[in-house]
């Protein structure tokens, strides 16, 4: 069993900043590529940024130059720090990961996600 734990959501004001971390457990024996994912009320859930196993990273352009994706393998965690925040930002954020457990089964797996609010 492995699992996708998100943390670091909230409220903020426009222009500030939050930090969402995704955290992996379980019997874990590698994770290939990680994305955060975001939904707001009446839209789609879009990919809002990416990350490989070797660190390449990709954002969609509403979000270039404010988004930063990172991970620590060593800590099986991917965070998300976000800058300049907009309203049109909130949204319930979702990590997932492609994991690999200790049986070399590989699980699509998804956080339960957190809240981003954007709101003066």
């Amino acid at each position: 069993q492995v699992q996708l734990v998100e943390s670091g959501g909230g409220l903020v004001q426009p222009g500030g900043s939050l930090r969402l971390s995704c955290a992996a457990s379980g019997s874990i024996f590698g994770i290939n590529g990680m994305g955060w994912y975001r939904q707001a009320p009446g839209k789609q859930r879009e990919l809002v940024a990416s990350i490989t196993s070797g660190g390449i990273t990709n954002y969609v352009d509403s979000v270039k130059g404010r988004f930063t994706i990172s991970r620590d393998n060593a800590k099986n965690t991917m965070y998300l720090q976000m800058n300049s925040l907009k309203p049109e930002d909130t949204a319930v954020y979702v990590c997932n990961a492609a994991i690999m457990d200790k049986n070399r089964n590989w699980f699509n797996v998804w956080g339960q996600g957190t809240q981003v609010t954007v709101s003066s």
